[in-house]
């Protein structure tokens, strides 16, 4: 393999958001847990998230001055074709610097030049689909790459099924390891009375917000103690709402660090759709109702979230609809332990824990080829 000193070479490329960025590095992590003298480069888009999130968890970046396509005529979008062109180059000579035995696409921007680059040298390529409903970069590069590995049934419809491996997401699987009294104890909730978690994404929602501090008359009527992770630009305002209520039980957090000890706590969970999410609500094996946000590419959360609908392991309610029905079913779901259990064990069957090992397990089956 790779070099003369026998060391594997990767490149993994994308990013733009957490949901891109988390899988990419878990696959980094699992090269690294089984040939620790790997060598990985990470290829991202300059201003973007994995610029600065990727140097965190360890590795080496080199970023892209590449952006998506406008969905309207603009300067920028004249732009582009001249951008990839450049980004592609730029992709090129980091591949004949780099010499990779194989490149992964995680989607995002900087994915698409580096597979073009790497796929038109006959490098073993392979992409990683988060999401039920594929992103336009990796249904442009699915003729050319080798793999495809997916977190869904039925993606046959947007790649060729010949190349298609059903893997699951990358989920930090210690997120389903949390212990209650501990998970309790942390939080300061008793365990006596009901627990929400709600999770607006790294980014916090908007309408969960204002639907969530609403609802807190309503939650304190009812018993029902509260984890509020707002986000951080909502978190000063949701602070001060969910204050008189805190006697209570009803906390308002910024960001939730102990994930594994917030779901162990919960009885119910409200939260987005996003390919992670879903994933980590699988694993954990958590009741709950997805509110998918209407800001993302092809509406592609209210597809994921309709992946558990229709297996009956989630409930849904529209963006639109938050404000008027959210908390009636949050409440009524708290009150029914029964249909709890059902989209409980409904859910956990869709888990795939091994995800991550799978994906590799394919990315090193092309490099020995």
């Amino acid at each position: 393999m790779g070099t003369a000193n026998n060391s594997l070479r990767i490149i993994i490329s994308g990013g733009g958001t957490g949901g891109h960025i988390f899988p990419a590095v878990a696959i980094a992590n699992e090269v690294k847990s089984r040939y620790p003298n790997a060598e990985i480069l990470f290829v991202g888009a300059n201003g973007r998230m994995e610029m600065t999130r990727v140097p965190e968890a360890g590795y080496k970046i080199v970023g892209l001055d590449i952006s998506g396509l406008q969905r309207r005529l603009t300067p920028e979008n004249l732009m582009f074709p001249i951008k990839v062109m450049r980004a592609v180059r730029k992709a090129g000579k980091l591949i004949e610097q780099f010499r990779p035995d194989a490149v992964v696409g995680v989607g995002g921007y900087a994915s698409a030049p580096v597979l073009l680059a790497a796929t038109s040298r006959g490098i073993p390529s392979l992409i990683q689909e988060q999401n039920s409903y594929a992103g336009l970069v990796n249904k442009l590069l699915a003729k050319r790459v080798d793999k495809i590995c997916v977190a869904y049934d039925g993606m046959d419809k947007f790649f060729p099924a010949d190349r298609l491996v059903l893997t699951g997401n990358p989920v930090r699987t210690e997120i389903a390891t949390g212990n209650r009294a501990e998970a309790l104890a942390f939080f300061g909730l008793d365990a006596s009375r009901p627990v929400l978690l709600v999770i607006g994404g790294s980014l916090g929602a908007r309408t969960l917000n204002q639907a969530t501090a609403a609802a807190l008359p309503r939650l304190q009527a009812a018993d029902v103690q509260l984890l509020w992770q707002t986000g951080k630009v909502y978190y000063p305002q949701a602070q001060e709402q969910a204050a008189p209520y805190a006697a209570t039980g009803q906390h308002a957090l910024e960001f939730v660090q102990r994930m594994d000890l917030a779901y162990a706590a919960a009885d119910v969970v409200v939260s987005r759709a996003g390919a992670l999410s879903v994933s980590e609500l699988c694993l954990t094996g958590k009741p709950s109702i997805l509110v998918p946000s209407p800001n993302v590419a092809e509406d592609h959360q209210t597809k994921n979230a309709m992946a558990l609908v229709r297996k009956d392991a989630a409930l849904l309610v529209p963006d639109t609809e938050a404000a008027t029905r959210l908390y009636d079913e949050a409440l009524a779901l708290l009150q029914n332990p029964t249909q709890q259990q059902q989209l409980s064990a409904n859910v956990l069957q869709l888990a795939r824990p091994a995800a991550t090992t799978t994906i590799v397990d394919e990315l090193l089956k092309l490099v020995k080829q």
